[in-house]
């Protein structure tokens, strides 16, 4: 995305991409259909561990009816909403087609994609950067804008090189946590039920923090997935994660509640 409005712009802008062909992420997001956006740009939704001001500021940096209007005529990908869920996804439920045709604007507008590159360092160097790669030559650039991917699911390029760099060059890097994650246990009570999916509402409570989620909630061999329980997974990890005393506690309401 910074590719295509860097090349917009009428500057020289080089996409450099760890994997053969790119978008690794986007193909595999949404269970293969990609979930482009929210169908209402909430900051409640999101979760930060930035001052929220920021997270708010970078919402309305970029409205989210300009962002569809972005997808559906500069990309020319049309967008359909999914009301369990609350996201768009491309009315042809194909990721390729997000992932394509951001690559062929990018090329459209004049940025060069360079694929198998893995940048290894950046340095800072007279005013520009120097930026080393593994089995080529550095190259020199005015400006840098850096993509680091989270640590979720490294084939796709992210295991987590982009944030190493960033830390050398004395960013503050937070602690990472897994995040939209299925929640398991070594002997799952309702194994039985695999397979089993029913919208809920969801609450996961810890002792620092709690959230709530009405969606899709989906039994599993192993324990619960389904948008529901992604969305609030974080609070049960950073539970665990942090050693709180006590698990997360998680609360489901599995009928809607009755009109006054």
């Amino acid at each position: 995305m910074a590719a295509i409005f860097s090349a917009a712009s009428d500057t020289e802008t080089l996409l450099l991409e760890r994997t053969p062909d790119g978008g690794r992420k986007i193909l595999i997001s949404g269970g293969g259909r990609c979930n482009v956006l929210p169908t209402r740009a909430d900051a409640a939704r999101f979760m930060t561990d930035s001052a929220p001001r920021t997270l708010v500021r970078m919402l309305r940096s970029w409205p989210l009816r300009e962002q569809i209007l972005f997808f559906e005529n500069e990309l020319g990908v049309p967008l359909a909403a999914e009301t369990e869920s609350g996201k768009l996804f491309p009315a042809s439920n194909r990721a390729r087609d997000v992932r394509d045709a951001l690559l062929a604007l990018a090329r459209r507008r004049g940025a060069t994609l360079a694929t198998g590159a893995l940048v290894t360092n950046l340095e800072p160097m007279r005013g520009r950067w120097r930026i080393e790669r593994d089995g080529a030559p550095p190259l020199e650039a005015d400006a840098v804008v850096v993509a680091t991917g989270g640590l979720s699911i490294p084939r796709s390029g992210s295991d987590g090189i982009g944030l190493s760099v960033l830390a050398k060059l004395g960013h503050t890097i937070h602690t990472t946590y897994a995040a939209l994650t299925p929640l398991t246990a070594p002997a799952s009570p309702f194994s039985d039920l695999a397979g089993l999916s029913l919208p809920v509402t969801l609450t996961a409570r810890s002792a620092e923090r709690s959230a709530s989620s009405s969606g899709g909630f989906l039994f599993t061999h192993r324990g619960y997935s389904g948008p529901s329980v992604l969305d609030v997974s974080h609070v049960a990890v950073r539970a665990r994660d942090e050693g709180d005393t006590a698990p997360a506690r998680l609360t489901a309401r599995w009928t809607e509640l009755d009109e006054p």
